[in-house]
């Protein structure tokens, strides 16, 4: 994912935790919050409860790559932070992907 998609400060990122609204499925929390940039920029989040690091960096890694090839189905002129489910570890790429697909065309 280029650097002008991802959401790097940690002030922000929580920003749109707390102030931000969301929806959600069995694999992931979706929070979202408006911008003013015209593109989104995209964080991602796996809890520690998740699995060893390198678990962790595997699902973030999909996740990264389900946003990339998926990107024309987020709103542009919003913000995201994708926290992954536990349920996320056991499930196959194009699952998670049908699932994100799922989550974005309920969300608009």
């Amino acid at each position: 994912m280029k650097k002008k998609y991802v959401v790097k400060n940690n002030k922000y990122f929580n920003e749109i935790i707390q102030k931000g609204k969301y929806y959600s499925n069995k694999y992931f929390i979706v929070y979202y919050f408006p911008n003013f940039n015209n593109y989104s920029k995209f964080g991602v989040a796996v809890g520690k409860k998740i699995g060893n690091a390198v678990e962790r960096n595997r699902i973030k890694r999909r996740l990264r790559s389900i946003i990339m090839n998926n990107l024309l189905l987020f709103n542009q002129n919003f913000d995201y932070i994708i926290v992954a489910k536990r349920l996320c570890k056991e499930e196959k790429y194009d699952t998670l992907s049908l699932s994100m697909q799922k989550l974005f065309r309920k969300g608009d």
